[in-house]
C-alpha cells in the first residue's frame, strides 16, 4: 500500500517543476508518517471527543474501530488529498485544462475510494456475514437489472406513477403537435389573473418536474394563486425528429403563446423557462423583438437559465472537439438515447448519484428507497440529435448566443440587448448545472426591468421548493449590482421559498382579474379537449 501510494504521487511529477516536487513530496511523506504516528500509538481520547465523520461514505463507526479499516480510511484520504494537490500545483496548463484534469481526477478518486468495494468495506463484510451473503446476491440481482435496461437505478420504481401521485394536477390536453402538447389546468379559484401563465420545461427530461407530487407541485401551487397555467409537454424524440433543429423549439414556444392568446382573447401571457427552455425563451424573446412583436409576452420567468456559457460549470468539460464528435457517434437514428445525458449528469455528481448506490444497492443489497425527485431524474427523454450537436457547439462551445447577430432563428439574427420584456431571474446558489454566476449573466444581456433572486439549494430541489415545506432561502436585494458578488453582499437573506416573492412579482406586471369560466375552463373553449393531463407524450418513451 505504501509503494502504490508512492506510485501514485510520483505520476504527477514530470508535470511539476522540481522545486514544488520536493515540497509535495516532503508535505505527502510527512502526513504519511504522521498517520503512521497516530495508528501506531493512537491518543487516548475518548470516542465522544472524535469529531464528527464529515465524509457519509466512513460514518459507519467501523471505519474506526477496526485499526485495518482506519488505515485504510485515512490513508485513501491522504492520497485522494494530496492527488488532487497535485493538479492545482501544476504549471504550464490553462485553467480550462487545470479543470478538466481535476475533473477527471476527482471521478478516479471518488472510484477508488475502499468504501465501493466489498473486501475493503467493512460495513459491507459484517453485512455479508449477517445475511449468509444475501446482501452479494440481492445487489447482483440490483446490478444485473440496471445492465438490463442501461441505466442505474436510484429509487423504488413501483412508488411513483404519472398521473396518480406525479403529474396529477387537473387538466386538459387542448392542443397536439409532432413536437408538443400543451395542457390547461382547471381553476381552482373563483377569479384569475387576467393574463395566463405559459411554462416551457426542458425537453431533456419530462415536464412534470414542476408537478410532483401534490404537495410539491409548483403547477399546482400557482393555480391555488388565481393563475391561468398552460404547460408545454414536449415529446421525447425518434426518429421522425431527425431533422428537429433549435428554430423548431423557438417557434413551438411563439405557437404557444399565440394559441394561448386567441383562446382566452388576451393581448400577451406570461412566460416561464426552465434550464433549456430559458435559454430559448430568450431566442424567441429576441425573435418577437426583431419581428415587432415583443408585446405579445408580458413578463419572462428564467429558472437556473443560461444564455451567457463562458461560465457554465462542469459540463463544459463535455463539450470539446473529441466529445462532440463521440456524441455524434452515439446517435445513428437521428435522436440521442436519453440514458447517455442521464449518465453524464451522474458523472457531474458520482460520488452521490454513482458510488452512493453502488455501495448501498449493489454491496450491501439495500432496497431503494422512494424520492419523486430522483424517480423524475431517471425518467429520461430522447433528444433531436441534430439539435443537441448544435446547441451544444454553438452555445456552450462557441458561446455565440451573446454575439448580437452571430445566430439566427427562421433567417433572423438574434440580439439579446434588444429584449426588454421585464425579467424575473432565479438563480441557485449550489446549481452545479447552471452555476449561480452564469445565470447572473442574464442580467447583462437582457435591457427591460429586471428582478434576480438567489435562491439556497441547486438546480432542482433550488427550484421545487413550496413554501408549505419551509426549506432553504433566498436572497434579494433591489440594489444596483454590476456583479454576482456584489449583489449577495447587499442581499437580504428571507426564510424558505422564493415562490411568493413571484407571485407577487407577477401580480405586479398585471394585478386585473377576470372570472374563472368560460375558456378558462380546459375544454369549454374554442380548443376542445384532447384527453385528460398529463397527457400522452409524458408517457412516451
Amino acid at each position: 500500500m505504501g509503494r502504490a501510494q508512492q506510485m501514485m504521487l510520483e505520476s504527477g511529477v514530470p508535470l511539476a517543476p522540481p522545486a514544488q516536487v520536493a515540497e509535495q513530496a516532503r508535505d505527502f511523506w510527512t502526513g504519511y508518517l504522521d498517520m503512521w504516528q497516530r495508528f501506531v500509538a493512537p491518543p487516548a481520547a475518548d470516542a465522544a471527543e472524535r469529531p464528527k465523520e464529515k465524509d457519509r461514505r466512513f460514518a459507519n463507526p467501523a471505519w474506526r474501530a477496526n485499526p485495518a479499516f482506519d488505515w485504510m480510511r485515512q490513508s485513501y484520504d491522504l492520497i485522494a488529498d494530496h492527488m488532487l494537490r497535485s493538479i492545482d500545483a501544476l504549471e504550464g496548463v490553462d485553467d480550462r485544462t487545470r479543470a478538466q484534469l481535476r475533473f477527471a481526477t476527482t471521478g478516479f478518486v471518488d472510484a477508488m475510494s475502499p468504501s465501493n468495494f466489498a473486501v475493503t468495506n467493512p460495513e459491507v463484510i459484517e453485512k455479508t456475514i449477517e445475511t449468509r451473503g444475501q446482501n452479494l446476491l440481492t445487489g447482483l440481482n440490483n446490478m444485473l437489472s440496471d445492465i438490463g435496461k442501461g441505466q442505474l437505478t436510484h429509487t423504488d420504481g413501483t412508488a411513483f406513477e404519472v398521473g396518480r401521485n406525479l403529474a396529477a394536477t387537473p387538466g386538459k390536453v387542448v392542443k397536439r403537435t409532432p413536437l408538443y402538447e400543451l395542457i390547461q389546468y382547471a381553476p381552482t379559484t373563483e377569479t384569475v389573473l387576467a393574463t395566463p401563465l405559459v411554462i416551457f420545461p426542458p425537453w431533456i427530461n419530462r415536464f412534470y418536474i414542476l408537478d410532483l407530487t401534490p404537495e410539491k407541485s409548483f403547477i399546482r401551487w400557482a393555480v391555488a394563486q388565481g393563475v391561468t397555467v398552460f404547460m408545454v409537454s414536449w415529446k421525447s424524440a425518434d426518429a421522425s425528429m431527425a431533422d428537429v433543429a433549435w428554430d423548431d423549439y423557438v417557434a413551438a414556444q411563439i405557437e404557444a403563446v399565440d394559441t394561448i392568446r386567441a383562446l382566452l382573447d388576451v393581448p400577451a401571457v406570461h412566460t416561464v423557462g426552465y434550464c433549456v427552455a430559458g435559454t430559448t425563451l430568450a431566442a424567441t424573446l429576441a425573435l418577437l423583438a426583431a419581428r415587432g412583436e415583443a408585446d405579445k409576452v408580458a413578463s419572462a420567468t428564467f429558472l437556473t437559465a443560461q444564455v451567457d456559457f463562458s461560465r457554465a460549470g462542469e459540463l463544459l468539460h463535455f463539450v470539446d472537439d473529441e466529445q462532440l464528435k463521440m456524441i455524434g457517434t452515439l446517435s445513428p437514428n437521428g435522436y440521442l438515447d436519453g440514458r447517455y445525458l442521464a449518465m453524464t449528469f451522474n458523472l457531474l455528481r458520482g460520488r452521490d448519484l454513482i458510488w452512493n448506490y453502488v455501495t448501498n444497492n449493489y454491496l450491501l443489497g439495500k432496497d431503494y428507497a422512494p424520492f419523486d425527485l430522483l424517480h423524475w431524474n431517471g425518467d429520461v427523454t430522447n433528444l433531436p440529435a441534430k439539435w443537441h450537436l448544435s446547441y451544444l457547439t454553438d452555445l456552450y462551445r462557441d458561446n455565440r448566443l451573446v454575439e448580437p447577430g452571430a445566430m439566427q432563428v427562421a433567417g433572423v439574427p438574434l440580439d439579446l440587448t434588444t429584449v426588454r420584456t421585464p425579467a424575473y431571474i432565479q438563480a441557485g446558489r449550489e446549481d452545479h448545472i447552471a452555476p449561480a454566476e452564469s445565470v447572473w449573466k442574464l442580467t447583462h444581456h437582457l435591457r427591460g426591468p429586471q428582478r434576480f433572486v438567489l435562491a439556497g439549494s441547486g438546480h432542482i430541489a433550488g427550484v421545487v421548493n413550496p413554501p408549505a415545506a419551509n426549506k432553504y432561502q433566498h436572497w434579494i436585494s433591489d440594489a444596483p449590482a454590476e456583479s454576482l458578488d456584489d449583489f449577495v453582499a447587499a442581499a437580504r437573506e428571507v426564510k424558505g421559498s422564493w415562490w411568493n416573492d413571484w407571485a407577487d412579482w407577477l401580480r405586479g406586471r398585471g394585478p386585473d382579474s377576470v372570472a374563472a369560466d368560460g375558456a378558462r375552463v380546459p375544454g369549454t373553449g374554442a380548443l376542445p379537449a384532447i384527453e385528460d393531463a398529463p397527457g400522452s407524450y409524458v408517457r412516451a418513451r
